[in-house]
């Protein structure tokens, strides 16, 4: 039995709503629950998936719909009560000791010293509240997604013309005077400043700085299209540079993105060349050029980190493949090969990170060619069920498809849990590829969340008569909550091949693989 309810004008935070979702979910005899805003991905999604059709059409992304699916009527009333319930728990909370102001104006009079505004709402209302916060001089971190491009760059006018950073729209990371904001890592404070137009990324690369033994001034984040649209033409990208070229405490830059437009990585590296300090670059996707004076490209995220921190220490950086031993490598690979049956012929990446998933996707691409993915930039290439593999496959867990009505994996591994649990039923899977993100925002235990799953998708290949080897890395650092050590442990407990970062776990994988073709 289904049933959607909707309410109109009830704008609620997307986090919360993940929250709630999880909770209804849960409920004994709920078969598929829903808890989000009417945007245009999520009233699609809702349509395709048939959980709601006729009840949805008109809601806009002020509009809240609570969709449930169960296993008779009384369980679908009891969902639909406890949404509610939860929902009005968070609007009757807000008064007395635990007072949250409703408007920017009632934050500032709480606390009249803030310099910046985190700022997640529906697309069409987010724009109205950033002009409030530039208006007011607050810098802003726009997490909202759904902004027009026009809005965009009329923001980050105003901005540029106030002086002020707007990170955004669709921006999740972000250290700022060593405050990690959204999904961001404990990172200790050091002479290294980055700008990213992209989440994780910018998370790989301030972690790894941190494992080499340096830190960060600031992670600034810039939100996806800054770069990628010559319209909006890298704006904030260049007012980050700017702003790290007159930071005396920084001595050394980073900047990170996707595949720039070409009018906008000359603008970018212009820049660059200008602020006279070290300077390490890396596009995904982009050949790395050579050094030239103050610049030096980066291949991957862990060299762009490895480069920064030799730049900050005053040493020549190594160029390396792996940090533990050449012998240790070659042995994990006997180990890891050494019982698959003949039928095991292909890789599986199952990823919460974007950008993480793009540079295996990246890699296997360029070495073994035909790779399966929603990120893919061929359309032959993009699974016509997002839901299936298709011989060698590498998913970004954190795209919309997967999140409509559900937490961002890096929240909620369940995604990610269901997802393992189909692939373990396919006995043509060699290696299963996993990133495993901490920090603030992530899930208090993101590897101990899909520990069983993963324990029992090896036992399946065994009783096939096979192995399934699971490579992984982990983002984080000593400082983050969820302990790297434990979930180091807790990985390598089940058998999991843990490497020290996305680049040498993707490697890895890359090696078996050959070794399984031969």
């Amino acid at each position: 039995m289904k049933r959607v309810l909707v309410e109109k004008d009830s704008y609620y935070d997307s986090v919360f709503l993940m929250l709630i979702n999880r909770e209804v979910g849960q409920i004994e005899g709920v078969t598929d629950a829903v808890v989000s805003m009417g945007t245009d991905v999520n009233v699609t999604l809702l349509k395709e998936t048939g959980l709601a059709d006729k009840e949805i059409e008109g809601v806009t992304p002020n509009d809240l719909i609570v969709a449930v699916e169960g296993e008779n009527e009384e369980v679908v009333d009891a969902a639909i009560a406890k949404a509610k319930e939860l929902l009005d728990k968070k609007s009757s909370s807000d008064d007395g000791e635990n007072y949250k102001p409703s408007s920017l104006e009632g934050a500032l009079k709480v606390v009249p010293e803030a310099n910046l505004a985190i700022i997640s709402l529906p697309g069409e209302f987010a724009s109205r509240e950033v002009k409030k916060a530039l208006h007011k001089g607050l810098h802003v971190m726009l997490f909202s997604d759904n902004v027009s491009v026009e809005s965009e760059i009329e923001l980050k006018t105003l901005a540029k013309e106030k002086g002020l950073l707007m990170m955004g729209p669709d921006c999740g990371t972000a250290i700022i005077n060593g405050k990690p904001l959204c999904f961001a890592n404990v990172v200790r404070p050091g002479d290294i400043g980055v700008v990213g137009a992209s989440g994780t990324g910018l998370q790989e690369i301030t972690c790894a700085i941190e494992k080499f033994g340096a830190g960060i001034t600031q992670g600034i984040g810039t939100g996806g299209r800054d770069l990628k649209n010559a319209r909006i033409g890298g704006t904030m990208m260049l007012m980050g540079i700017e702003a790290l070229k007159n930071d005396d405490a920084t001595k050394v830059i980073v900047v990170v993105s996707k595949p720039p437009a070409d009018e906008v990585a000359v603008k970018v590296i212009d820049a660059l060349r200008k602020t006279g300090k070290p300077s390490v670059i890396h596009f995904i996707n982009m050949e790395p050029g050579e050094q030239e004076g103050n610049l030096y490209y980066a291949g991957n995220l862990e060299e762009a980190a490895g480069m920064a921190v030799a730049l900050s220490k005053g040493e020549a950086y190594k160029k390396r493949t792996y940090t533990i031993d050449r012998t240790e490598i070659d042995a994990i690979i006997e180990r890891e090969t050494r019982n698959m049956s003949a039928k095991q012929k292909y890789i599986r990446g199952l990823y919460t990170g974007g950008t993480l998933a793009d540079e295996a996707l990246i890699m296997f691409d360029r070495e073994i060619g035909g790779i399966y993915s929603n990120n893919q930039s061929r359309e032959e290439f993009i699974p016509k069920d997002p839901n299936k593999s298709v011989e060698h496959t590498i998913v970004d867990l954190g795209d919309d498809v997967y999140t409509v009505g559900r937490p961002h994996p890096m929240i909620d591994p369940s995604t990610r849990e269901d997802r393992i649990k189909i692939e373990a039923e396919d006995e043509e899977m060699a290696v299963m590829l996993l990133d495993i993100v901490l920090g603030y925002g992530s899930h208090p235990d993101p590897a101990g969340a899909i520990l069983d799953s993963l324990k029992n998708a090896k036992k399946k290949a065994e009783e096939r008569g096979g192995y399934l080897s699971i490579v992984t890395s982990i983002t984080g650092t000593e400082g983050d909550f969820q302990s790297i050590h434990e979930t180091k442990n807790k990985l390598e407990s089940i058998g999991c091949v843990v490497m020290p970062s996305n680049y040498q776990a993707s490697t890895l994988a890359l090696e078996i693989m050959r070794k399984v073709e031969k």
